[in-house]
């Protein structure tokens, strides 16, 4: 059995698709289609299940991936740490980041990876939360990047450096004349929220439980554009992470007020599958990102 076969059927499963697995590899779909039949042969139990035109894996057939993935990670980690012996930085990496955190952060480290390690392949994608974990777990990409990561089975965490929590209201907003503010004083205010669900909005309602807090949620988006641009109008006001307003801020279109007593930090973190091993690459990437300050 020859390395190639494994990757053929990892990219059969982790695609859904033998059209994208044949092109994926440069063979075509009867080569994929054959390649499978053997395996299938050979180990004498059904691998996969075709519904229509996807494909999944049966029990079998998720293990036989598990392991090959795992095999074909040690290989190229093997290939690319022999590779970069005396020469510079090569490979890929693939990331997938929510939309804030590559807005605003990830972008210059992005910059500055690719200045000093030009040669390697870096692909970035904006995607929500959700499909982030996915995608980690399918193997579709090596790292992702998460606010408030949670556990899960099959993926590993790498903390990142917390971003500070401000309030944000407009310039002619009463809160706007202060410095600094109670958190419990947003009880009763008008509210530019999260969607319910997403992991932000989640933990800003802990927050407002632990201090006791009832603010009238007037708006509720997926994006800190969009609540930026409410919070501006004047439709209420709203907490986000500092790195996110600093240009509005500086243009005097938001004001920032800043917590008395306490700080808040929105927690951040890579998520990687448990078992794969790290490229060089990967690993550099993930060093500026714990790093940032290398990056400015």
């Amino acid at each position: 059995m020859q390395i190639e076969t494994l990757k053929v059927f990892c990219d059969l499963v982790e695609s859904r698709s033998f059209s994208r697995a044949a092109v994926r590899n440069f063979i075509t779909q009867s080569a994929v289609s054959q390649q499978v039949k053997n395996l299938e042969t050979r180990f004498e139990t059904p691998l996969l299940r075709r519904d229509g035109k996807s494909v999944t894996p049966t029990p079998a057939g998720r293990i036989f991936y598990e392991r090959s993935r795992t095999i074909l990670d040690g290989f190229e980690h093997m290939r690319l740490e022999m590779k970069s012996i005396g020469q510079d930085m090569a490979g890929s990496v693939r990331v997938a980041t929510i939309y804030s955190v590559g807005l605003y952060e990830t972008s210059i480290v992005v910059k500055t990876f690719l200045k000093i390690y030009p040669k390697v392949n870096l692909h970035v994608e904006y995607s929500k939360g959700a499909r982030v974990y996915e995608d980690c777990l399918r193997g579709a990409i090596d790292l992702g990047i998460v606010t408030y990561p949670e556990p899960r089975k099959g993926l590993r965490i790498i903390p990142l450096p917390a971003d500070k929590l401000v309030l944000i209201c407009a310039p002619d907003h009463p809160l706007a004349k202060r410095h600094h503010v109670d958190i419990r004083k947003l009880n009763g205010q008008n509210y530019v929220a999260f969607e319910k669900g997403m992991a932000s909005q989640r933990a800003m309602d802990r927050i407002f439980e632990e201090h006791d807090i009832q603010v009238r949620i007037v708006m509720e988006f997926d994006n800190i554009e969009t609540i930026k641009r409410s919070v501006e109008i004047g439709a209420g006001v709203s907490i986000v992470p500092l790195p996110s307003v600093q240009r509005e801020v500086q243009s005097g279109a938001l004001v920032q007020v800043n917590f008395t007593d306490k700080s808040f930090y929105r927690a951040l973190g890579v998520i990687v599958r448990s078992k794969q091993p790290l490229s060089p690459a990967a690993r550099k990437f993930i060093e500026l990102l714990q790093n940032p300050q290398k990056s400015s």
